[in-house]
Order: C-alpha cells, then sequence, then structure tokens
C-alpha cells in the first residue's frame, strides 16, 4: 500500500510528466503544421535526434515522412521491406543498433488503428526510455487524428498519386480501416485506393454490440460515390436511432430510391455482432455471401435468404444467424473482389479467394496485416486488373 507523505500526495511534475505535459499543453491551439516542432522538441529533451513520423499511404503500400520543421524528411519506405513497415504490420516497436545511437520505430496507435510510426534516434536505451517514448507515440497519434479535420497537409503526405473525386468522397466517408478492441478487431480494404467509387463500409462500437455494413452502388464515378454517400448516411442514422437489421434495410431503400432514378440500385450487407456472447447476425441485400475462417482456415459460406438491392423495394429481409467460436473470422467482400477477369479468360473466382486465404491466415496475424496482405495479392492474381471496385472487411470475433 502506498503512503502520501505528511501534508498529501507529492503532485510536484516528473521528468515523464514534463514531456507528456509539454504536448498536451501546446495541443489545444497547435496548428497542423506545427505538429513536428512539437515532437522535435519533446524527443530533444530525452535526449533523442532525427525524428519522423511516417504516415501510411492510401494505397497501403509506403510509409511516407510527413514533412515539417524538426523532422527528418527522407523517401517513403515500402512497407513490405523496411523496418518501419515490420513495426508498422505488428504493431510493435522495433530497435535497431547503429553507429549513432538506437533507432527505434514506435507503432502511432490510436484506437486499435495505426496512422504509421514514429522514429527517433537515441544514444542508447533503456526501459525508462521505452516507457516514456511509447507513451509520446500515443499522444502523437492521437494528436495527428484530431488534427487531421483541421488540415490538407496529412492528407497530401499520404496520397502517392493523384485522385479521382469520387474517390476523396469515398474517403472521406470511411471510418478508421482498421480497430482493435479486446473482443472485436476489423480492418477493411478498398481499391483502386485512388479510383474507387461505389464501394464503401461503416462500422460502430456501441456497448456490447458491433454494427458493420458493406455496400456496392452501381456505376462509376461521381453517380456511384454519390449513392454509396446516401446509402451510408441513411444507415447510419438508422443504426443510430437503433431500429431492428431489417429495418434498417428498408430505411436504406427508401431512402436510396427517393434520390435516384428507379433503375438505381445499390447491394448491402448489414450485420450487428454481440460481442459478449459471439452471436452474429446478418442481412443480405444481393452481396456475396461472406467466408466464415475458423482456426486459420475457410469452413464454409455464411448462406442466407436474400433481398432486392437497395432502391428496388425488396422485401423486408429475414435475419440470418450464426453462434461464433473465439477467434472466429467472417471476411466480407464485394463482388469485384472475384468477378474481375482479364480478356477472354474466367472470372477470379471464390475458388481462388477461398485458396488464398487459407494460405495468409496460416501465418496468424492480426486482421489488419491479414486483409492488407490478402487484398494486395489478390490484385496480384487478377494480373493487377482493378476495373471494378474491389472492397473487403475482415472483422474476428476475440471471446
Amino acid at each position: 500500500m502506498t503512503v502520501a507523505p505528511p501534508g498529501g500526495p507529492d503532485r510536484s511534475e516528473s521528468f515523464g510528466e514534463g514531456l507528456l505535459g509539454a504536448i498536451l499543453d501546446a495541443a489545444h491551439e497547435l496548428p497542423p503544421h506545427q505538429v513536428g516542432s512539437v515532437v522535435a522538441d519533446t524527443v530533444a529533451r530525452l535526449g533523442g535526434h532525427d525524428p519522423q513520423i511516417l504516415l501510411q499511404d492510401y494505397g497501403q503500400q509506403r510509409l511516407v515522412p510527413l514533412p515539417g520543421a524538426g523532422l527528418t524528411g527522407g523517401a517513403p519506405q515500402p512497407i513490405d521491406r523496411s523496418d518501419a513497415g515490420r513495426c508498422f504490420l505488428t504493431s510493435r516497436p522495433v530497435e535497431l543498433p547503429g553507429a549513432d545511437g538506437v533507432r527505434i520505430h514506435l507503432p502511432l496507435l490510436d484506437g486499435g488503428d495505426q496512422a504509421g510510426v514514429l522514429a527517433v534516434t537515441l544514444d542508447s536505451v533503456d526501459d525508462d526510455d521505452r516507457r516514456i517514448l511509447r507513451r509520446i507515440a500515443g499522444l502523437v497519434a492521437d494528436l495527428l487524428k484530431t488534427k487531421n479535420g483541421h488540415t490538407d497537409l496529412f492528407f497530401r503526405t499520404r496520397r502517392g498519386e493523384d485522385m479521382s473525386v469520387a474517390a476523396e468522397i469515398q474517403w472521406s466517408l470511411l471510418p478508421p480501416l482498421s480497430m482493435t478492441m479486446p473482443r472485436v478487431a476489423v480492418a477493411g480494404v478498398l481499391e483502386p485506393a485512388y479510383d474507387v467509387a461505389g464501394d464503401s463500409f461503416d462500422y460502430a462500437l456501441n456497448g456490447d454490440t458491433f454494427h458493420l455494413a458493406m455496400i456496392d452502388a452501381m456505376g462509376h464515378g461521381l453517380d456511384a460515390a454519390t449513392m454509396a454517400t446516401v446509402a451510408i448516411g441513411a444507415y447510419r442514422h438508422a443504426r443510430r436511432i437503433s431500429i431492428e437489421l431489417s429495418e434498417i434495410y428498408l430505411f436504406m431503400d427508401r431512402a436510396v430510391a427517393g434520390q435516384f432514378a428507379p433503375d438505381h440500385f445499390v447491394t448491402a450487407q448489414m450485420m450487428r455482432l454481440d460481442t459478449g456472447t459471439g452471436r452474429l447476425q446478418w442481412v443480405n441485400a444481393g452481396h456475396p455471401a461472406p467466408l466464415l475462417i475458423r482456426r486459420h482456415h475457410v469452413v464454409g459460406r455464411l448462406d442466407s435468404p436474400t433481398t432486392l438491392p437497395v432502391g428496388f423495394g425488396g422485401a423486408q429481409p429475414q435475419v440470418s444467424d450464426v453462434m461464433l467460436e473465439p477467434g472466429d473470422r467472417v471476411l466480407f467482400f464485394t463482388d469485384g473482389l472475384v468477378e474481375e477477369h482479364q480478356s477472354g479468360r474466367e472470372q477470379f473466382g471464390e475458388d481462388q479467394l477461398i485458396a488464398w486465404v487459407n494460405q495468409l491466415e496460416k501465418a496468424d496475424r492480426e486482421v489488419r496485416a491479414v486483409a492488407r496482405d490478402l487484398s494486395h495479392t489478390l490484385k496480384r492474381a487478377r494480373g493487377g486488373a482493378t476495373s471494378d471496385d474491389a472492397t473487403l472487411v475482415l472483422v474476428e470475433w476475440r471471446g
């Protein structure tokens, strides 16, 4: 039991509190372009130098240095073939002894999502340094998150090539690509990252209930992006007023039908997971059936009755359910993932998708790494063809 000193607890500022407090004190009115200066000053007080903030690009291929006073620049680093990338993929610090000290890479984690990596060099590293740096990285991740809505700086850093207007709309609509919580984890990938139009997804964790919707609006370009925006907006509204899954479909259907021509539609799939019991419920409106992955192997499709796509005035859908086991994963995907084909050849197909899932799952990695590798592997296996949007979302019930 800790005994308070005479006169009450010691309220004097420790060295570690002073470092973290410098970031917190500056955060409220800190202009986004000065984030680097605050980070550099804080790291320097710890005896560190050459700080880098590396952000994941939208294509999820590279880590790009954030420009700014006090920050070290340099060329983008490949996620798959760099020490910073290893830190990013494992969400664990990576230390590299060198001639000028120890280079430490720390994951920038916020609610399980990972914006990138913080890299710092110290002459030597002990457990106190590691603890303080881990907490600094956590504050920097939060700072990037809160400042992101106030600037284009982070967007420009992450954009590796020209992006279509439709893709700009879709990326502004999306929740974080990943979330890891004690009972549930989720990760999603959109391809082509810089030209996606009709595909989108949304999720929320409300108490013990995890909600997810995946949609695919017909067509391409701005028309598809506009329709996807209406569908996701209607889904969020219906979810937030806590109506039943089958009624969410009806709400979305009326919203899309009321705004677009009768031949316009959105395929959709909505689910909810009780993270306390593992009970998964879902409704299907024209989407491919999800795949159930158990012990790192696809054990079957979650087939269910379907109704018409959103916007066609289909019947209220039947709710299907299944009990998951701890560690089970469910892969949701749009038809672009399996229907793509090269000229004169057969479609990529679900069998190939399952084969690649089984192969990548063998490594027993987190859902974020599996989802990313699966999307990139499938794109390569399709010959790099992306004539249609191809989106996947991987959900794990952790039990």
